[in-house]
């Protein structure tokens, strides 16, 4: 599986948009923690994942995906900041790999792409936040340490809420 960063040019491919979309889709019913709850609601994710390509095609995030040589099974995107005070740093946001593909390293080779993409930008930390449950343990063999929480931040289900988990990891010392 290869890591690539989608130009901005190269955002209007409709394979790519499909591809995601599905991953997107399938990532959701698997449980996945990538804005929505199963069942998907398709017309929702393809807006917002609609929205993240014109970000990218606009230059103002940078889109990474694994390509398995045949389709793209994983995504993530380093979002800018509004604001000069904080262009030091992005949020990783959207990260995800289809679920055929998890289990065989998919998702460090997809964080290690972006971090080496952030380190290309010249950046010196990436922040991202999880929904409590176990991938801080996954993010921590990354780099990435607990910053904060945000108490019943996310609710997945009327009675059912959980906390969100900050954090952060430092690209280069300064």
């Amino acid at each position: 599986m290869e890591y690539v960063v989608i130009e901005a040019d190269a955002v209007s491919d409709p394979g790519l948009r499909a591809d995601l979309l599905d991953t997107w889709i399938a990532a959701t019913d698997a449980g996945g923690s990538v804005g929505f709850t199963a069942p998907a609601p398709v017309h929702l994710v393809a807006d917002t994942l609609d929205l993240a390509l014109e970000r990218v095609a606009a230059g103002r995030d940078l889109l990474g995906v694994l390509h398995n040589g045949d389709r793209y099974v994983g995504m993530g995107l380093l979002v800018a900041n509004s604001g000069q005070l904080s262009s030091h740093w992005r949020t990783v946001l959207r990260v995800m790999v289809h679920p055929k593909y998890q289990g065989g390293g998919a998702g460090r080779r997809l964080m290690d792409g972006l971090r080496s993409s952030a380190e290309h930008l010249g950046l010196e930390q990436l922040m991202l936040t999880i929904r409590d449950g176990g991938l801080d343990a996954f993010y921590t063999k990354l780099g990435y340490r607990v910053v904060g929480s945000h108490p019943r931040a996310v609710r997945v289900a009327p009675d059912d809420y959980r906390d969100e988990i900050m954090l952060v990891t430092d690209l280069r010392r300064s």
